[in-house]
């Protein structure tokens, strides 16, 4: 994920004023501890922002990538939940608990049978759990319920019947088996609980089990890997650099880029349709333009999460851009013979 200053999506303030940064995504490999909300609220202070979010709640025992949005760059979490995960887990079984982790209150310890568990078997829990498309979210979770969350209720002694819910599970495997646990990789939709996944498991088994530990690695097409943890964010906001940390908003999106004619500017910069004529789009091979040909953006730009077919990208939905190809203006959508706006980023 490549990350720096673009399109004035950095503004440094001036002297006396209060926000060091606007506008972007900041990468967090949140620490255990910490809930999802802590770390917002220390960026808070880091940052000197009112004007902070965060896509996707991890529990505070996990660990791992919290995706952080800054100013305007709050707009785009509606956008973006909808987004895959992958995470590293282990689960143990044998243990079952009210809250499908180890920080809850045992409800049933089958550790003596773990042992006459066979490596076949406990491969065919994990293929039987993997084909399942809908889960019921558990209480000690975020999901909210007639205006509350789960846990809160939960905490107050409740527990109330949920609905199923569908979800993907697109890949658990098992990374390592050292009895009572099993160390695996899942890579599920928005909405599925890792929690919930090892419970099932251990259900199927005869053993019960719980999630012992949780690392998110990716969202989407963000990576823990370009993430930085609190103490190194601190860093480069003590060296003045903290606009390093930041990725434009543009960046935060896969679909294809298009830029808008000099006329049609004034009507973007109100957030008003444009006709698709005014539209062009680039791949990597040249131009594909709704409207006049031109090779606007270089090949590197254009590759950027850019899938090449034509027809494809003028039904879909665009990073836009204003004539000068680099102020981006939001994301939009064709309908008929107009695209219109999604979501607006433009001050």
């Amino acid at each position: 994920m490549e990350k720096g200053s673009q399109n004035g999506s950095v503004i440094r303030v001036a002297e006396g004023s209060k926000s060091i940064l606007r506008s972007g995504c900041i990468l967090i490999d949140k620490p255990a501890g910490f809930t999802s909300f802590d770390v917002v609220a220390k960026l808070r202070g880091m940052l000197h922002e009112k004007k902070i979010g965060h896509n996707g709640t991890l529990d505070p025992d996990a660990t791992g990538l919290l995706e952080i949005f800054i100013g305007r760059g709050t707009k785009a979490v509606p956008l973006l939940s909808d987004h895959d995960k992958t995470y590293e887990a282990v689960l143990r079984l044998g243990i079952k608990t009210d809250t499908e982790d180890l920080s809850g209150q045992i409800l049933s310890d089958r550790s003596d049978l773990v042992g006459n568990l066979t490596e076949e078997k406990i491969r065919e829990a994990f293929s039987i759990i993997q084909s399942r498309t809908s889960q019921i979210p558990p209480m000690y979770s975020a999901k909210k319920v007639g205006g509350k969350k789960l846990y809160e209720m939960a905490r107050q002694g409740q527990e109330i019947e949920r609905k199923t819910v569908p979800i993907e599970i697109y890949e658990l495997r098992i990374e390592e088996i050292s009895l009572p646990e099993v160390r695996f990789t899942a890579h599920v939709s928005k909405g599925t609980y890792i929690r919930t996944i090892c419970s099932d498991i251990g259900d199927f088994l005869g053993t019960g089990a719980c999630m012992a530990s949780l690392r998110r690695t990716k969202i989407g097409q963000t990576d823990v890997k370009d993430a930085l943890s609190l103490e190194e964010l601190q860093k480069l906001v003590d060296q003045d650099r903290a606009e390093d940390a930041l990725i434009p908003l543009d960046q935060m999106f896969s679909y294809p880029k298009a830029c808008a004619e000099p006329q049609a500017d004034r009507y973007l910069l109100n957030g008003n349709p444009i006709y698709a004529e005014e539209v062009h789009f680039f791949s990597e091979n040249g131009p594909d333009a709704e409207g006049p040909a031109g090779n606007l953006f270089s090949s590197a730009e254009s590759r950027d999460g850019f899938s090449g077919n034509s027809a494809g990208q003028k039904n879909s939905q665009v990073r836009l851009y204003l004539s000068d190809q680099k102020t981006f203006a939001g994301i939009f959508k064709k309908e008929g013979s107009l695209y219109k706006a999604v979501k607006i980023f433009l001050e």
